[in-house]
């Protein structure tokens, strides 16, 4: 809790209360209800920022908070132990405290809240509201919301009943949530959260930290729960709420995509999409689906306007796939600007020419591509007919073709390698890798074009030519500068090549180490070597790197552009300048990078993943391949990384409305000169971009935004292909129109590919400091341009479709990325960085807020395994006797609890014992029960949902390695110190309010 000094008290002058950054986080002193011309008063700060204490309201207005910036700071450790109040209060002042309320409607059962004023401090009893105690009647909850979600903050008098939220199908706003009053018999009762004081010591009152009074029994809450401002979770806006009612409202059924289309699912639903004029939402979705006229406008939301991108979006099952047309037989797009046709463009003189919204010019079209109109809305006659003219997401396959993809393997048969004992392993995986390619009947991949090199201190190449009797050995001494004297057999087709390549393979595991190892090895070595050979071909392609020895730094000199190498300030994300340059090399041949790191170590500033994600590649990394495992994931890693699709030399350019500008591009790609081009060496179908637009001039109401991408790439055969995806949107010079169309999981997104990739060049708690302040304006213009005027200021109000952001924005806040803990290595936050920067939105929606599913105990129990079945993400859902599964797609947790059946852990773990099970990383056995069979079932399926293996750790309760399982508890306080959902909602509104003072 928090103490906040009484009217007749100030701070000592010259007292300095540092930050995380040795500047003071407190505002000068002035009224106590100014309005916050910063957020700094009440932003959640770094865990060195604690200072004890409690609220202290002011007696003549219970919505302005006196000013206790000296006293909160961002993500404290909040309320982990009992509160204590400064002792150095004067009695004189002490009668003018007030404990800070619980607002949010709650049931006390046997207590009475206390009121050492004297003075009545609840309104008027409801007459709907029954006597549900003696003598001491709960009061009902005020409602006067239209269409908005409203929770009672500490900041207005508290009132006690039963809650539930209810959606208003009258409002005239029709943009939010309420919460009101439910039905007096309710089966639900809200258990009080605080418990008001009920005795003093000496001058100071107490908080009784998170009880609930039943029967004379005291039961504690979690202290990773409770709010220490009064606030009920289980009243809180629920994520996981929000998530299933969508399923239920689109799950398996079909989404229409046209023109000015209605909200789409979310990204987390699984549904069909039918294209008829607009792009699937899995290809391009908006932020908002309704964009403001004019640009005033759109800074008034303090919400960003743009869209996430993802160019080779994978369509479900049950959806026609993209439709490829000809360029030859393809009506060509925007002579000005270089757009591609869409339904968007708009036909004029009878067909002979179109409007492009793009740039706003006419366009002729070319004889051989005529065709008339007809109708009101002058639609070709053969719209139907052509993709191009009808749908939002076509292909256009190029006449001229380049070289087919190459798959390039290299080995690393250094010392360390050779005694690490686990190339045999690896050699048999490729050799098995290898063969499956070759025995796809009918496919392009027995016809993909194969390399093999190995490498110490030096280069081997290997000549796999069919018309050699067995392969010949080249040994490049000079790696410096590294040229090749031959370039014939280093790339040769797979199934003329396999018995060559399976020769060397069994030869590898066999090698004499002929270079100490000791020094290390250059990961750029490996990288420069496959991409000459590449260069010298003319092909692209993926480039998989098989490395065990110690990583360095190219060039060893005290000059290199390391992270300790320069006097410039920097941050421990940027890569260094030669690995920037050999990204770049990859980028202009299309060159995927793929490490697999053998033996696991940090080496400070030697961290090998910046190459490999720059490249569209990926890191992985394991320790020496010995546990049974490890090598299972690097099995499943190696084939997916050699048989996904992957687009090849991509260029994606973005078009806009002519009044509209492409201000940003956020992603995990090398920035252009200009936001609205992306180059990149691949891409596949989880790859995802951010695009921020910004007006130029007010846009025309009628004729609403057009958005589209435009990305060129080649395939694995060679083809040269242009995949088009144009969406079309709404405006309107009302903001709450825009308000109702957005959606919190694209924002989340949107938000952490922005923020991580900020981190290169911005302190991290700048960066903290700016979401809330983007949500809290939000907020705040939300409650001052689109609510009612009936709203109180102890009242939240949210939009209906934004209900799940404040969980969303803390719990990115709070991540390792941008909220390190004392566990967290940096290798282990630039891996996350990058591989959260690669995600799609359904990827980082989970990512953030991972399902926790609860699993059945036995085989006849009446709740299967079910993803859709999830509970919140906090400490309160877990019970002891059950068994619960944490998926997020970079780890999957399986805790179990301490009073879980012995025959539940007979028929899952094969044993009877909860004191003999081993936590930590693990495999379920295989035992032949239906219990067993339905949760392997079950993490199969969830294992087929990521892009990359993961190891599964089992947690059982009470062990050390429990902290594994409350990073992903995101509604608790953080082991890093990051604030609790409630505290954070609390804050935000807080803010917000004191804001339009």
């Amino acid at each position: 809790m928090m103490d906040a000094l009484s009217a007749n008290q100030s701070r000592t002058p010259g007292h300095q209360w540092a930050g995380p950054n040795g500047w003071s986080p407190a505002s000068p002193p002035g009224p106590l209800c100014n309005p916050l011309p910063i957020f700094q008063h009440l932003s959640l700060g770094s865990p060195s920022d604690q200072r004890p204490g409690h609220d202290h309201l002011q007696g003549s207005n219970p919505g302005c908070l006196r000013n206790h910036s000296q006293v909160f700071t961002e993500d404290a450790e909040l309320s982990s132990q009992p509160f204590i109040p400064d002792a150095h209060v004067d009695p004189a002042v002490s009668h003018e405290r007030h404990v800070p309320p619980c607002s949010l409607p709650l049931v006390i059962n046997g207590s009475h809240p206390s009121n050492p004023q004297g003075t009545p401090a609840y309104p008027p009893l409801s007459p709907y509201q029954p006597i549900t105690a003696p003598f001491h009647p709960p009061y009902s909850h005020h409602v006067s919301l239209n269409g908005h979600q409203a929770l009672q903050s500490p900041i207005s008098p508290p009132s006690f009943g039963q809650c539930a939220f209810e959606k208003n199908v009258e409002s005239p706003v029709g943009a939010g949530y309420l919460l009101t009053s439910a039905s007096p018999d309710s089966p639900v009762q809200q258990q009080p959260y605080w418990a008001p004081p009920s005795q003093s010591r000496g001058n100071t009152k107490e908080f009784v930290p998170s009880v609930a009074v039943q029967d004379g029994n005291v039961t504690p809450q979690s202290p990773t729960s409770e709010s220490r401002y009064g606030l009920d979770p289980e009243l809180l806006p629920n994520a996981v709420k929000v998530i299933a009612e969508d399923r239920a409202e689109w799950g398996g059924k079909v989404f229409v995509s046209e023109p000015f289309s209605q909200l789409p699912p979310l990204a987390t639903t699984s549904c069909i999409v039918e294209d008829r004029g607009n792009t699937s939402p899995f290809a391009i979705r908006s932020l908002s689906y309704c964009v403001p006229c004019d640009g005033q406008t759109a800074l008034l939301s303090r919400l960003p306007l743009g869209a996430l991108v993802t160019p080779l979006s994978k369509q479900n099952a049950g959806e026609e796939p993209v439709p490829l047309c000809k360029e030859s037989e393809c009506v060509s797009g925007c002579s000005c600007c270089g757009a591609s046709m869409c339904p968007a463009m708009g036909w004029q003189d009878c067909g002979q020419r179109f409007y492009c919204p793009f740039c706003g010019k006419l366009s002729e079209v070319p004889w051989q591509h005529y065709q008339p109109t007809k109708g009101v809305e002058g639609a070709r006659v053969d719209k139907d007919k052509r993709p191009e003219l009808s749908v939002g997401s076509y292909e256009i396959l190029h006449s001229q073709k380049g070289e087919p993809a190459a798959l390039l393997l290299a080995i690393d048969v250094s010392a360390s390698a050779l005694r690490g004992g686990h190339l045999e392993f690896v050699t048999q995986q490729i050799h098995s890798l290898l063969t499956s390619l070759n025995s796809e009947d009918g496919d392009a991949l027995s016809d993909v074009r194969v390399g093999l090199m190995t490498y110490d201190s030096r280069i081997h190449l290997y000549n796999l030519s069919p018309a050699l009797s067995r392969p010949h050995m080249l040994v490049i001494m000079e790696t410096e500068d590294l040229q090749l004297p031959v370039t014939d057999g280093l790339l040769v087709s797979l199934k003329d090549c396999i018995h060559s390549i399976d020769s060397v393979l069994q030869l590898i595991p066999q090698f004499s180490a002929e270079c100490d190892g000791s020094s290390g090895v250059p990961m750029e070595l490996p990288v420069k070597a496959g991409l000459a050979i590449l260069q010298a071909l003319s092909s692209p392609g993926k480039l998989l790197i098989f490395h065990t020895a110690s990583l360095i730094e190219m060039g060893h000199t005290s000059s290199s552009s390391g992270f300790f190498g320069s006097n410039k300030p920097k941050s421990i994300f940027q890569p260094s300048e030669p690995a920037v340059s050999l990204a770049k090399e990859c980028v202009r041949q299309g060159c995927g990078v793929h490490l697999f790191v053998l033996s696991q170590q940090d080496v400070g500033g030697a961290w090998p993943g910046h190459i490999p994600y720059l490249s569209g590649g990926a890191l992985h990394t394991y320790s020496h391949l010995q546990g049974e495992l490890d090598r299972e994931r690097f099995t499943s890693d190696l084939k997916t990384s050699a048989e996904t699709h992957t687009g090849y030399k991509a260029e994606l350019r973005i078009f806009v409305s002519k009044d509209l500008r492409v201000s940003g591009c956020y992603g995990l790609f090398l920035p252009g000169p200009a936001p609205s081009q992306v180059v990149m060496a691949s891409l596949d179908q989880w790859t995802t971009l951010a695009v921020e637009l910004s007006h130029t001039r007010g846009l025309d109401e009628k004729r609403g935004v057009a958005i589209q991408t435009v990305l060129s790439y080649s395939t694995r055969t060679g083809d040269r292909r242009t995949r088009v995806h144009t969406l079309t949107l709404r405006c309107s010079p009302h903001l709450q129109d825009a308000f109702r169309h957005f959606q919190a999981q694209t924002l989340l997104t949107f938000y952490c590919k922005k923020m991580y990739c900020a981190v290169l060049e911005r302190p991290l708690q700048e960066l903290r400091e700016e979401l809330q302040t983007e949500v809290t304006e939000a907020l705040a213009s939300y409650r001052k341009h689109c609510s009612s005027a009936s709203v109180s200021t102890g009242q939240l109000v949210l939009p209906q479709y934004l209900r799940a952001l404040p969980v969303y924005i803390n719990s990115l806040r709070k991540s390792e990325v941008l909220l390190p803990g004392l566990r967290n290595s940096i290798h282990q936050r630039l891996q996350q960085r990058c591989q959260v920067l690669a995600m799609d939105t359904s990827g980082t929606v989970t990512h953030f807020y991972p399902l926790l599913l609860p699993l059945p105990l036995s085989a006849g129990d009446s709740i299967p395994p079910n993803p859709e079945q999830a509970l919140r993400c906090r400490a309160l859902s877990l019970e002891p006797r059950g068994l619960y599964l944490v998926h997020a797609p970079l780890s999957l947790l399986l805790w179990v609890g301490t009073q879980v059946p012995a025959s539940t852990l007979v028929e899952l773990f094969n044993t009877s014992c909860f004191s003999a099970l081993s936590s930590g990383e693990t495999k379920l056995p295989v035992l032949e029960n239906p219990l067993s069979v339905s949760v392997r079932s079950l993490v199969d399926t969830l294992n087929s949902l990521v892009p990359c293996a993961r190891k599964m750790w089992v947690v059982k309760q009470g062990d050390t390695c429990e902290e594994a399982l409350q990073r992903h508890l995101v509604e608790d306080k953080s082991p890093n110190g990051g604030a609790s959902y409630a505290d954070f909602l609390y804050h935000l509104h807080i803010n917000s309010v004191r804001m339009l003072q």
